[in-house]
């Protein structure tokens, strides 16, 4: 039985959190979007419920490394990870999915307080129950939320004594550096005086590693990709086929990053609430990029955004880094 102060699965739902049917501000995103020049999707489509389960069986494949790289790290690091942050700190997970990947480092870090931040409300509701089953010593009080976006905040039961922002799984790479650094920033304006950040961040390697990665053989990016035209559909009442649009994933060594779009068939009118577009047969949807960075531009893009590094945790390959920073005052 839950203690009565978690009576409710989600402490804060932000409007923009719900799926049925798209908030004003998703809306104008999604036509915006739909509309460009080259038609592009926000990746933080891609995680409606389906979407996330899709995600949690991608980072199953024998494919995707960073899931199992980036995890080995914590294995491996987990005691020098905890001496560098220390416990009893305000532990906020941004994107935190099914919370799997704070909750292994749980007993090593002992939060006071987490605070798992996710816009799929729905997928985070459910982890955060069966979270507080196995960890009812830990007060924790979840967010349903878009933070990519520059207007965020926190809520006022998010405590601010030692604020530690969680961000693994090298999420910051959907950003292009510059948009990276800005996140960092905003991030950093929310720590506090004795805050930090533990981020996960890919690091380059070659494109006969990343391509698999990103089109795997089962073909689950191929259907994680394909979800968020059915996502769509349902948040603008739109009417792709998705059996008409094809998956491509690849690594764009010019630019540093993975992309994936998903390719249209063949000629084609989609109408959505409010608009519609002809694709033409081999047009392109941009619906991710994944940049990866070297170590040291990673160390870099922290020290721009306000942190100092206390420590990074690799792989025996080099494939993943691990970093802690602390927030400068400023």
């Amino acid at each position: 039985m839950l203690s009565p102060k978690f009576d409710s699965p989600l402490d804060h739902i932000a409007p923009d959190a719900h799926l049925e049917g798209a908030a004003p501000q998703q809306h104008a995103e999604l036509d915006a979007g739909l509309r460009a020049r080259h038609a592009c999707i926000s990746p933080k489509f891609l995680y409606d419920p389906l979407g996330s389960r899709l995600f949690e069986a991608i980072c199953e494949l024998p494919e995707y490394y960073p899931t199992r790289t980036e995890a080995a790290i914590f294995a491996e690091h987990g005691a020098e990870i905890a001496r560098s942050i220390g416990t009893g700190t305000t532990m906020i997970d941004l994107g935190a999915g099914n919370c799997a990947k704070a909750a292994s480092l749980f007993p090593l870090l002992q939060p006071a307080q987490y605070v798992p931040v996710d816009i799929s409300a729905d997928f985070l509701q459910d982890a955060v129950a069966r979270l507080r089953l196995r960890f009812g010593h830990i007060e924790m009080n979840a967010v349903g939320m878009d933070f990519s976006g520059s207007a965020w905040q926190l809520p006022d039961f998010v405590r601010a004594h030692r604020r530690l922002f969680f961000y693994p799984g090298s999420s910051i790479g959907n950003f292009a550096p510059h948009e990276a650094c800005a996140f960092l920033r905003r991030v950093h304006a929310q720590c506090g005086p004795d805050g930090g950040i533990l981020i996960g961040i890919d690091l380059a390697k070659d494109a006969a590693v990343l391509d698999p990665a990103y089109d795997d053989a089962l073909g689950v990016t191929a259907a994680f990709n394909l979800n968020v035209l059915r996502h769509v559909n349902r948040l603008l009442d739109a009417d792709f086929d998705i059996r008409a649009w094809r998956h491509r994933g690849f690594y764009n060594e010019a630019a540093g990053r993975v992309e994936m779009h998903l390719e249209a068939k063949h000629a084609q009118q989609v109408t959505w609430r409010g608009g519609s577009r002809r694709f033409e047969a081999g047009e392109w949807i941009h619906t991710e990029n994944s940049y990866k960075y070297r170590q040291s531009d990673a160390v870099r893009l922290l020290e721009q955004a306000g942190f100092a590094t206390s420590a990074v945790w690799t792989d025996a390959q080099g494939w993943f880094a691990v970093i802690h920073a602390r927030a400068l005052v400023h």
